[in-house]
């Protein structure tokens, strides 16, 4: 499965990265809740774990947080769900933030003013935009509110 996602024609037709005219999607753009709060927002980035066999000397690295022998890979989606970008290969016991940190070095861009929505385990930096530590969100009470975030500012 995972030589299948990363590598042609799969990957060749359909990971594709923004660019720099790319427009709003529509998925932020027609909904209240999130425009212009999330205009300048590109995709979801996340960590997912692949079961794989390892040989016995890279059994150890490649197990996760659970035990099991696992792959870690590193996926980008947009808000139409369609990949923009896969990074894989590594062994389950690797971070987030670590796998992060290694495609901004080899080959993952991100534009200038525009970011991903990561979640608590990547690093705080410009490129990604996530929760902050120690609020407890409720998604299904958002959900139902239908409410609209409020910024006060102070002067």
């Amino acid at each position: 499965m995972l030589v299948y996602f990363s590598s042609p024609p799969f990957y060749s037709n359909n990971v594709h990265l923004p660019h720099d005219h790319s427009p709003i999607p529509p998925e932020i753009q027609k909904n209240p809740k999130f425009f212009p709060f999330f205009q300048n927002a590109l995709g979801a980035i996340d960590g997912t774990h692949i079961n794989c066999t390892a040989s016995a000397a890279d059994r150890q690295a490649a197990r996760d947080r659970k035990g099991t022998v696992t792959q870690n890979c590193l996926a980008i989606c947009g808000f139409d769900m369609k990949f923009l970008y896969i990074f894989s290969g590594w062994d389950g016991s690797a971070s987030d933030s670590a796998m992060f940190q290694d495609a901004r070095v080899t080959d993952l861009p991100v534009l200038l003013g525009k970011y991903y929505l990561a979640d608590a385990g990547f690093p705080i930096c410009e490129t990604l935009l996530i929760p902050y530590r120690g609020v407890r969100y409720h998604l299904a009470e958002w959900g139902r509110a239908r409410l609209r975030y409020v910024i006060l500012i102070q002067q």
